[in-house]
């Protein structure tokens, strides 16, 4: 690994692999009164509701059939509902104490605690779903190796999660050349309660499941932005004054038309393990 552009950031000159340096903080209540988790939920809920359908849709398109889901670190549980929805025998993990406990007030199937370690060592299911959540992980390569022990034969990881190629995150890189590191720390989610500690691009993402025992079968974008909830979802860290959060939004509704063409922040990977076939 190769020195990065932060003190706390590394990357690898040869496959573009990117790595983080930050401590997660879930739990701590210093983290989380960088949060306005009110704002954070109403803000992210449309976005990710949306993006959840178009995953949901192409995960059953792959399997042609639905089964037992898991999603690690379900938070506030709009993917379990889509799911449970759509015909799927859905179970949540989440280890933050105060989403659990929402999630669970709302009468979904959901356990308290870390993947794998809430689940008995027979458990198995057909899918496994991490909706960003597979970057904030230290050890990707243990617990590729837990997906592998937790999935049916024919069984399905799905990886949901930001992308290096994307503009916003390129974006962000040109202007810590700059001088303007805020918005490449944000993208990180330094300082919050659970950052981001890798950083992949489809390729390296594909290299890293087949050397942990996965064939990639599917990849596609998810959108990254929308317009209704915006606001919300610029604001719900309190880092940003009231001008700069309505400058962000500005910006960001003129160059909508133009963001939607370019490279999406957020890809998805569909993968069955070496040796099984989906459907």
């Amino acid at each position: 690994m190769d020195g990065g552009i932060q003190a706390w950031h590394w990357e690898c000159s040869t496959c573009n692999y990117e790595n983080a340096e930050l401590a997660p903080a879930i739990n701590q209540a210093t983290a989380h009164d960088q949060i306005d988790e009110q704002f954070r939920e109403k803000g992210l809920r449309p976005l990710r509701v949306d993006n959840f359908d178009k995953l949901l849709h192409a995960i059953i398109e792959n399997r042609k059939k639905t089964g037992s889901l898991l999603d690690v670190g379900c938070a506030h549980g709009w993917f379990l509902e889509r799911a449970g929805e759509m015909g799927f025998k859905a179970l949540g993990i989440e280890p933050d104490l105060h989403v659990y406990e929402a999630t669970h007030q709302r009468g979904l199937h959901v356990r308290r605690g870390f993947f794998p370690e809430v689940l008995s060592s027979n458990e198995q299911f057909d899918v496994i779903v991490f909706n960003d959540v597979f970057e904030h992980i230290p050890d990707v390569k243990s617990t590729l190796a837990e997906c592998r022990a937790h999935l049916k034969p024919a069984g399905m990881l799905v990886l949901n999660l930001p992308s290096s190629s994307g503009v916003f995150y390129r974006t962000s890189r040109l202007l810590l050349n700059l001088g303007i590191g805020g918005f490449f720390e944000r993208l990180w989610q330094k300082d919050l309660p659970s950052p981001h500690l890798h950083y992949f691009c489809q390729e390296n993402l594909r290299q890293l499941l087949e050397r942990n025992g996965f064939k990639e079968i599917a990849v596609g974008r998810l959108s990254t932005i929308s317009m209704k909830g915006l606001y919300t979802r610029v604001s719900y860290t309190r880092g940003h004054s009231l001008p700069v959060r309505l400058l962000i939004c500005l910006i960001v509704t003129l160059a909508f038309p133009i963001i939607f063409m370019m490279p999406s922040d957020i890809v998805y990977s569909l993968s069955t393990k070496n040796g099984g076939e989906s459907g």
